[in-house]
């Protein structure tokens, strides 16, 4: 029987590996154990249950448990609730990160600068899966009032949603997208060096 001890003594390294062990009943239990106070148990049950969701659709009957943590008073369970929704996008047969979309875009507005980054960074393995998507996707990624994050995240954001919106440049560019990037290139958020990774990820 799988164990929280053996959970959190195992090694980061070796969750993977571990995750493919992992019967039913202890997918159920992990779960579960995704709403613990103790982080030395959470984090490690977020973490193999991220590495199950790459290889195996086990974890996809439970969309609508991790869709009801994005509205969660607590933002660890936010952040939880959309990277294990991002993972599962994969999977994805019947359309429900379609009618989650707003509530999980709502994050992208988040009081907690961690959850709105964390947001952001998951669509990277949503648009692969959800091609039909990417205008929407991009869409949403561009209202996102970067000017009104503090200072010191502005950057952050920005180069964030650029990431995600050159991902999507890959298959689909529009009059939008460029002039997103083309303004965030010749603004005064990103500094010099940011300036010169984005040109050259525009170039790869």
């Amino acid at each position: 029987m799988f164990t929280a001890e053996k959970l959190m003594t195992a090694e980061k390294d070796s969750l993977p590996a571990l995750s493919k062990e992992l019967d039913e009943g202890d997918l159920a239990l992990i779960v579960d154990w995704l709403s613990d106070k103790d982080d030395k148990l959470r984090y490690p049950s977020l973490l193999i249950l991220l590495a199950k969701a790459k290889d195996s659709d086990e974890l996809y009957k439970y969309w609508d448990v991790f869709r009801g943590k994005l509205k969660s008073d607590n933002s660890y369970q936010r952040s939880i609730g959309l990277m294990l929704l991002a993972a599962n996008v994969k999977w994805d047969s019947d359309g429900k990160f379609e009618v989650s979309f707003d509530e999980f875009c709502a994050l992208l507005n988040d009081e907690k600068p961690i959850t709105v980054r964390q947001c952001i960074q998951a669509f990277a393995d949503i648009v692969p899966y959800k091609p039909e998507m990417r205008g929407k996707i991009a869409g949403a990624l561009m209202s996102v009032d970067i000017l009104s994050a503090k200072e010191t995240m502005r950057k952050l954001f920005l180069l964030d949603i650029i990431n995600i919106l050159i991902l999507i440049r890959k298959d689909e560019q529009t009059a939008q997208t460029e002039k997103y990037i083309s303004d965030a290139l010749t603004g005064g958020i990103l500094d010099s060096k940011s300036k010169k990774a984005v040109q050259a990820e525009l170039l790869d």
